[in-house]
């Protein structure tokens, strides 16, 4: 427990809508006491920033790690969806994550995970049941029942999901949305099931039509899917029924922002500050029913000093009146970890990587015209659309069009030996080489782009040699960041991951892909509750209509 100490500022009240110069004072953890005075200060002290949806394992940083980092720029806690590691290592993964991220102090509230595995057209390590949910809230104390994927399954009256929902009313505990392009009747059945927030609105007037049924928007700017853009103007007239979040941030990225980022573009778009504030420090506390302190008399101390109210500069972190980072430089100590996972595939050959060409006969045995359905990636969105375009045969068998921009993708199962699912993408911009993770929501089998099967399959087995990580590799040569904890996460230091998260991020840019962050975009190549056309370990999904798709067209 922190020693008592007196801090003085400009108190930023975001309940009350003022700014006034005050003394406080901070003693077993808590604040004591809130004193006007009448002193000058050149810099303002406010509530500390929450990120309201966040995978921590996205990071590619177990939690005390994200917790090194995220604390440097204002951040004091975060509501996480632990089914990244759920997908691999069920319960048991859960529970490693909330003992990890006790080790430090930062306030984590992680939620049971909904849909392990998303679906059943993939193959995850693990299944989360509502026995286990039920044990989750009562044992572990989880906080809500995270992100409904399975928005089918509500409308549908699924009864597993249907079951989880009831465990979560029952208890008391909120309910967390997924449900992309979900609109009119079908929306709000799905909200009146209990569904109280989605992240995954990429247009405002789906976002608006989720408000009026009651629903809390979360606007979502991570490393990949970014649409503050496109939603930013409902904190002018909804600041009541708005989070910002990360969902899913590469540790690169993290080293450098967090919420304060969107904090600081929300105020420079002319937006009250007052009005933005509370919805990175108020609405997640109050939603979620956090024990994280709002700056009054009795509260944990859990607030931040900023240099003013536009740069938000962030100068202090305090965390249960610990000091957790200054200036740039985070206080929070290494902690030891162990290695968990569950990785059970063996090295590939370049044949499994063969796509042999396909016979073009339309259903009722008339020639069909020579196209293939492709995955079209979309620069800062999840989603993607389904092409219908004409591949490139070379000896019988269809290889990757660079010149085009039609590539060969791979998604290579890593729970046990299965024969890889090989379709094509279409955006990647890739024009040389092959980049592969095992970073792939949600179920994180090794998914992999690339201009050659050599590449292809050499990028595979060098995550497949490391139990997991992200690689690239072009002419024999290849690079790779381990990611052992689960196979998605490294257990080393956060700032000496993202370096090296940097470097091989850099290296797939060398091979021409123009996206911001190829390895982010890829790893949602395989999420197949995000519509339209994706790739599982199956083969491929038309997330719009739920269902596997044959490679070639035919009518």
């Amino acid at each position: 427990m922190s020693e008592k100490f007196i801090i003085s500022s400009n108190l930023v009240d975001i309940l009350n809508k003022k700014i006034f110069p005050a003394e406080i004072t901070v003693a077993d953890g808590k604040i004591q006491s809130i004193k006007e005075t009448g002193g000058t200060y050149n810099n303002f002290i406010l509530p500390g920033f929450i990120d309201a949806h966040v995978h921590v394992e996205s990071s590619m940083l177990i939690p005390s790690e994200f917790a090194r980092l995220a604390v440097v720029h204002g951040t004091v806690a975060a509501v996480s969806d632990p089914h990244e590691i759920a997908n691999v290592l069920g319960i048991d993964g859960i529970r490693y994550m909330i003992d990890n991220g006790k080790k430090v102090p930062f306030k984590f509230y992680f939620g049971a995970s909904s849909c392990v595995p998303a679906t059943t057209f993939e193959t995850a390590g693990a299944e989360v049941t509502p026995g286990d949910i039920r044990k989750l809230f009562e044992e572990d104390g989880l906080h809500y029942l995270s992100e409904m994927m399975n928005y089918p399954g509500v409308l549908f009256d699924d009864p597993v999901v249907m079951e989880k929902l009831k465990i979560a009313r029952e208890l008391d505990k909120p309910v967390d949305g997924h449900a992309p392009g979900l609109r009119g009747v079908q929306a709000k059945k799905y909200i009146d099931a209990g569904i109280s927030t989605d992240h995954e609105c990429f247009t405002l007037d789906e976002a608006l039509e989720k408000i009026n049924y009651g629903m809390k928007i979360l606007i979502r700017e991570g490393s990949a899917a970014k649409n503050f853009e496109a939603l930013h103007s409902l904190l002018l007239d909804y600041p009541d029924m708005v989070m910002l979040c990360s969902d899913d941030k590469h540790p690169n990225d993290l080293v450098k922002s967090h919420i304060d980022e969107l904090v600081r573009r929300a105020i420079a778009y002319g937006y009250d500050v007052f009005d933005v504030l509370k919805c990175v420090c108020i609405n997640p506390v109050e939603h979620y029913k956090l024990d994280v302190g709002l700056l009054r008399e009795g509260d944990p101390a859990d607030f931040i000093v900023v240099n003013n109210l536009k740069e938000f500069k962030v100068q202090q972190t305090y965390i249960n009146g610990e000091l957790a980072a200054e200036n740039g430089k985070t206080l929070i100590k290494r902690v030891d970890s162990d290695i968990v996972n569950n990785f059970n595939t063996q090295r590939k050959s370049l044949k499994d990587f063969e796509v042999e060409e396909p016979m073009f006969v339309n259903n009722d045995g008339t020639p069909s015209a020579q196209e293939i359905r492709v995955i079209e990636a979309l620069e800062g969105q999840l989603i993607t659309n389904e092409l219908h375009l004409q591949p490139l045969v070379e000896n019988g068998k269809l290889v990757s069009d660079s010149y085009n921009d039609i590539l060969k993708i791979a998604v290579v199962e890593r729970y046990g030996n299965t024969k890889p699912a090989v379709a094509f993408i279409k955006d990647f911009g890739l024009k040389k080489g092959a980049i592969a993770s095992c970073v792939a929501h949600d179920s994180h089998n090794i998914i992999a782009v690339g201009v050659s099967d050599e590449d292809i399959c050499n990028a595979v087995n060098a995550v497949i040699d490391s139990k997991g990580g992200i690689s690239a590799a072009y002419d024999g040569k290849v690079e790779v960041l381990p990611l052992p904890v689960a196979g998605i996460m490294t257990n080393e230091d956060g700032y000496t991951a993202a370096e090296k998260y940097s470097k091989i991020d850099a290296i797939a840019k060398e091979f021409g892909t123009k996206l911001k962050a190829p390895f982010m975009t890829l790893s949602f190549m395989a999420l197949l509750v995000i519509p339209q056309l994706k790739l599982s370990d199956k083969g491929l999904f038309d997330g719009g209509k739920f269902e596997f798709v044959k490679l070639e067209v035919t009518n």
